[in-house]
C-alpha cells in the first residue's frame, strides 16, 4: 500500500505514505524553531521514490544521441529557459515569496502556471520554503544551507527529503486562500505533463509543415523540455548552494549570502544574493546600475504594460547602510 501511495504522490501531493505524515513533519519543524534541533538523520532522509522522476529528467538529456541537433531546437530550448527562469525569479521568488510588486488575480494565476512549467513544484510550496529560508538563513533550520548541511544537500538533496515534502501553509496564508493556487500546488505534475505534450505536438507539427527547420517532436521534447529544464534546475539551485559560499559580500547580514555576477547572468539577476538578503522586499536585486538584473528589466516591461504595478524599491538610506 505504501508503494502504491508513493507512486500516487507523484501526481497528487495529498497522497503520501504514513512515513511522510504531515503532522510528524510539522511537529519536527515547530520543535526546531522553538529551540530544539532537528534530528539530522531524519532531516536528511531522502525519499527515493521522489528521486525517480528527478533522475529520469536528467537521463532524458542523453537522448540527444538519438534526436541529434538542430539550430531551431537549440534556440527553442534557450527561449524556454529564459521564459521559465523569468517566471521563477520574477514571480515564484519576487512576487509569491516576497510580494515585491502587485498584480491581478488573473496575472498571479497566469504566471503561476508559467512558473509551474519549470517543474519546481507549486508556487505555494516554493514560496513557503523560501520564506522559511529567510527566517532561518544559514541556521540549522534552513533546509538548504550549504554552511549547515553541505553543498550537495543544499543543491539537490533538501527538496528530495521527506522533511521538506509538504507545503508549510502557515507561511503563505494570504496565498493559500486562492483555490487555483492550491490546486496547482497539490497537482503540481499536471502543468509539466501538458507542457511536455504540447512541445512534442509542436515538434511533430513543424516536422510536417516546416521540414526546413529539421526538427520533430522527439527532438523538440529532448531539447526544449528535458535539457532546458535540467539546466534551469541547476541554475536555480545554484542560488541556494553556490550563492552562499562563492562571491563577494557587500553587506553585513546574519547569513553567508554572496553576490556573484556569473550566477546573476544565468539566473537573470538572482546572483546578487547578498543584496537580496540585505533587503529582500525589493523588486530589483541589482542595487546599482552596473549590476545586471534581467528579471527586473522584464518586470519593468510588464509594469509599463499595466500587468503589474507598485514595484517596491530599496530606500537609498538602506542601500547605503550596513556595508563592510
Amino acid at each position: 500500500m505504501n508503494l502504491f501511495r508513493s507512486i500516487l504522490s507523484w501526481f497528487d501531493n495529498n497522497n503520501v505514505p504514513v512515513s511522510h505524515s504531515s503532522t510528524a513533519l510539522q511537529a519536527n519543524i515547530h520543535a526546531a524553531s522553538g529551540g530544539i534541533q532537528y534530528s539530522i538523520e531524519y532531516k536528511h532522509h531522502i525519499d527515493y521514490w521522489r528521486v525517480i522522476p528527478f533522475a529520469l529528467m536528467h537521463l532524458a538529456c542523453f537522448a540527444i544521441i538519438w534526436v541529434d541537433f538542430s539550430v531551431f531546437a537549440f534556440v527553442f530550448a534557450v527561449v524556454l529557459y529564459v521564459i521559465r527562469m523569468f517566471a521563477i525569479t520574477g514571480f515564484y521568488h519576487r512576487y509569491f515569496s516576497h510580494k515585491a510588486f502587485q498584480t491581478s488575480r488573473f496575472g498571479q494565476f497566469l504566471f503561476a502556471i508559467i512558473g509551474a512549467t519549470a517543474v519546481q513544484r507549486g508556487p505555494l510550496w516554493w514560496a513557503a520554503h523560501h520564506r522559511n529560508h529567510h527566517a532561518h538563513s544559514d541556521k540549522e533550520t534552513d533546509a538548504h544551507s550549504p554552511v549547515q548541511h553541505g553543498f550537495w544537500w543544499s543543491h539537490v538533496g533538501w527538496f528530495l527529503s521527506t522533511t521538506n515534502f509538504h507545503t508549510q501553509f502557515e507561511r503563505v496564508k494570504e496565498l493559500a486562500k486562492f483555490p487555483e493556487l492550491r490546486f496547482l500546488d497539490r497537482f503540481d505534475v499536471i502543468v509539466p505533463i501538458l507542457f511536455a505534450l504540447s512541445i512534442f505536438g509542436l515538434g511533430e507539427l513543424l516536422a510536417n509543415h516546416a521540414p526546413y527547420l529539421e526538427t520533430d517532436g522527439w527532438q523538440l521534447l529532448v531539447w526544449g523540455f528535458a535539457i532546458s529544464t535540467v539546466v534551469l534546475y541547476h541554475a536555480t539551485f545554484s542560488v541556494n548552494s553556490l550563492a552562499h559560499i562563492w562571491g563577494k559580500r557587500r553587506y553585513i547580514t546574519r547569513d553567508h549570502s554572496r553576490n556573484n555576477l556569473i550566477i546573476a547572468i544565468f539566473t537573470l539577476g538572482e546572483g546578487w544574493h547578498n543584496n537580496h538578503h540585505h533587503y529582500p522586499g525589493a523588486a530589483k536585486q541589482g542595487f546599482y546600475w552596473w549590476e545586471i538584473d534581467f528579471t527586473y528589466y522584464g518586470l519593468r516591461v510588464l509594469a509599463a504594460l499595466g500587468l503589474i504595478w507598485n514595484l517596491r524599491k530599496i530606500p537609498i538610506e538602506i542601500r547605503e547602510s550596513r556595508k563592510y
